[in-house]
């Protein structure tokens, strides 16, 4: 062989090496969240679990509304224009933005109340366009909560923290209307749709006297769980919540699906869309196991008594 050949060949070796090496990089995916927070903890875990790590082959871009409306829209597009291969939200507002902001993009939707009726999908079989994933079956077990609530404590007059700006507690609060009333329970209305009107939903709550105390499991809402839970403690108010993790925060009671497995099942979701299926091609999957979960050391501290047969009726009892 000729040196002229030679030294051509060993630069075409040299030059071909680095390409293949970069050919052979895995694509990192990228996914975006809105309003992260420790919840969405068991989403990263249920990827890491399908085999995703970050920096290697998946990146997450993280975009915060705080729940306000106007905000939502603005980070949902932010996203779009980013670019993402897949955008990941927990909760009707949070969906509706990014639904709004991209026909085009998958959506995969957590813990929604009420899909359909939020016009998020035309069905659960059969959700179409770019968006699918789970959800929290909210107004289907209001009902249930109201009930649970006042077999557990001594209460005709329950106030009710809601987001008017959700549009799945539309329906959540109808049939909590319709359940207080079969109850003989008065319900009190508390909406709150932004964080600087706390104050004066709650002054305005206490004014009407409760004697007990249900919210929903709203994302807003969440972000302020302290700030909501201290505030009942202060007023010896006794509580039903959707989410066993405010209960771990000191709530009363709760009875829903478990949030952190409705997050994993998200993560599948989002693995079978990377993996080439369609989001119209997902049914919009339904939480079936619902857990009545009591904190005792709160009710010990308000002075209650829960009944024996009550407690023995708990999934999980805090002591």
């Amino acid at each position: 062989m000729k040196r002229r050949e030679f030294i051509s060949l060993a630069g075409g070796l040299l030059t071909w090496g680095p390409l293949a090496a970069r050919a052979q990089q895995p694509k990192i995916h990228r996914i975006g969240i809105i309003d992260d927070s420790p919840i969405w903890n068991a989403f990263r875990q249920g990827l890491r679990e399908l085999g995703y790590l970050e920096g290697q082959n998946i990146a997450f871009e993280y975009r915060y509304a705080d729940g306000l409306p106007d905000r939502l829209a603005e980070v949902a597009i932010e996203l779009v224009r980013r670019p993402v291969d897949v955008i990941a939200v927990y909760g009707t507002p949070p969906a509706r933005a990014a639904k709004q902001a991209t026909s085009t993009i998958p959506i995969v939707m957590i813990g929604i109340g009420d899909p359909v009726g939020a016009g998020l999908v035309p069905s659960l079989a059969h959700p179409g366009g770019n968006i699918t994933g789970n959800t929290i079956l909210g107004p289907d077990v209001a009902s249930k909560r109201l009930q649970l609530l006042k077999e557990g404590v001594p209460a005709s007059r329950v106030a009710l923290l809601w987001n008017p700006e959700n549009a799945s507690h539309s329906a959540y609060v109808e049939e909590m209307r319709t359940a207080a009333s079969t109850l003989g329970v008065t319900l009190i209305s508390v909406p709150v749709s932004r964080a600087s009107e706390f104050d004066g939903a709650f002054a305005a709550m206490m004014r009407e006297r409760p004697d007990a105390f249900v919210m929903t499991a709203d994302p807003l809402h969440q972000l302020h769980i302290k700030r909501i839970v201290d505030f009942l403690a202060q007023n010896r108010l006794l509580g039903m919540f959707q989410l066993r993790e405010n209960v771990n925060a000191g709530a009363l009671m709760s009875y829903g699906a478990s949030l952190p497995d409705l997050f994993r099942r998200g993560a599948a979701y989002v693995h079978r869309i990377l993996q080439g299926t369609r989001p119209a091609d997902l049914p919009v999957e339904q939480a079936v196991k619902f857990e009545l979960v009591i904190n005792l050391k709160t009710a010990k501290a308000a002075g209650l008594t829960i009944p024996e047969s009550f407690i023995l009726r708990a999934d999980e009892v805090i002591e």
